[in-house]
């Protein structure tokens, strides 16, 4: 619920409007934090409908870089996700939200993802159908279908011991893209974190965490999944998480569940959550392996630096590896525009965004580009490819466990 309060935060002042990719790209007060905070208020004071105000509300990223930016505390992210969830009940049709909910629906359920993909490959498939875009109100098909990994993985035991003296029971958030399509992120996790003294534990009745769904405005369904997430790590001292997006939720806890019975429990776990880079950064690791020569440049998810404050860890751990260099593009923190669905919903936004990250990445000269989130790095993949840049995209825990030759 939108708190008047938060709204009366905004003092105008406008260093936020180069933080936001769409006032970057358009130029337009209505496309820039300030001015949907001014919209938000009108709307919650009953001067506008809902509905007027719904353009630009659908047109935010989501990407925080305002709230980094914001020298007054606006917490942005409050408000963008109560007014969302303020029009998805009153400004969309029974048809509409049913659309949406049944697409966030399908990609927060990793047993009908995967049928999903697999099918669509089978029918030759390379984009979503047109029809499918327009129905979730998309003016064009712009995301490439991501391929199913040639076998499905599943992991082997429900404990993985720590290689030294356990430092705390860790349990491995599995996710739903991440479970299909990145495997091999999971599976360097494990490594990392057994490596550095962890005993990792993946819990078998987990599902999703609800970012997806609180992101696009609904609110009681993140809360219906993150009860499950309670059950499946109570015995746990913390919860690893691996994609930005699902960590960032996952801490913010206290504030889905506000005022709720279950909001002390929520506020106790979001504490134990920690980002993969957090847990690794305080842990002592050995010296690597392996010294191949790397070129790399990291891309800041924005749900990892905005979200939860992570900028140093990941370039930390990247810089003990003694033959990389890593050179720092031009906006890094600025969203690639996948932003959930995002890139599904807003085409011609996200891909603005997505051009001038991958402008941003071949200025570098780069050979890979480190990418801590599922969503940015199908769609820089997608970009680079598109492209023609023979440049590869790796989340950095995987060119961590091959160089300490740690993927099990």
């Amino acid at each position: 619920m939108l708190d008047k309060r938060d709204l009366q935060k905004c003092i105008h002042c406008g260093l936020c409007l180069q933080a936001c990719p769409t006032y970057v790209a358009t130029g337009q007060e209505a496309e820039s934090p300030r001015g949907r905070i001014y919209l938000m208020r009108q709307a919650y004071e009953g001067r506008i409908d809902w509905a007027q105000a719904r353009p630009h509300i659908d047109a935010c990223m989501g990407c925080l870089g305002c709230q980094t930016a914001c020298p007054s505390g606006v917490p942005y992210a409050k408000l963008i996700e109560a007014a969302r969830a303020e029009v998805e009940t009153h400004a969309r049709t029974p048809f509409q939200r049913f659309m949406r909910k049944q697409a966030i629906g399908n990609f927060t359920n990793p047993a009908r993802l995967r049928a999903l993909l697999r099918l669509a490959g089978s029918l030759g498939f390379q984009r979503m159908p047109r029809w499918m875009a327009r129905a979730l109100g998309a003016s064009e098909s712009a995301v490439a279908l991501p391929k199913l990994p040639p076998q499905v993985w599943r992991p082997t035991q429900t404990v993985y011991p720590a290689k030294s003296t356990p430092r705390a029971r860790v349990g491995l958030l599995l996710g739903c893209a991440m479970r299909v399509l990145f495997d091999r992120v999971h599976r360097a996790t494990i490594g990392m974190l057994t490596l550095a003294g962890y005993e990792v534990h993946v819990p078998p009745n987990q599902g999703c965490c609800g970012a997806l769904w609180v992101h696009n405005g609904y609110p009681r369904e993140a809360q219906r999944t993150a009860k499950r997430l309670f059950r499946a790590f109570r015995e746990m001292d913390y919860i690893a998480v691996n994609a930005a997006g699902c960590g960032s939720t996952m801490k913010e806890y206290g504030l889905l569940f506000k005022d709720a019975p279950e909001q002390a429990a929520a506020e106790a776990f979001a504490k134990r959550v920690r980002d993969i880079h957090e847990l690794l950064a305080d842990a002592d690791l050995p010296p690597p392996k392996r010294d191949d020569s790397l070129h790399i440049t990291y891309h800041d998810a924005c749900h990892l630096v905005h979200g939860q404050g992570i900028r140093e860890q990941p370039r930390a751990l990247l810089k003990r590896l003694p033959n990389l260099k890593l050179t720092e593009m031009d906006g890094a923190d600025m969203c690639c525009g996948s932003a959930g669905i995002y890139n599904l919903l807003q085409p011609k936004l996200a891909r603005d965004a997505l051009q001038r990250k991958i402008r941003n990445i071949q200025a570098t000269g780069a050979t890979i580009v480190a990418s801590a989130n599922p969503g940015c790095t199908l769609w820089l993949r997608q970009g680079l490819q598109e492209a023609g840049l023979p440049v590869e995209v790796l989340h950095p825990v995987e060119i961590l466990a091959k160089a300490y030759d740690a993927m099990p």
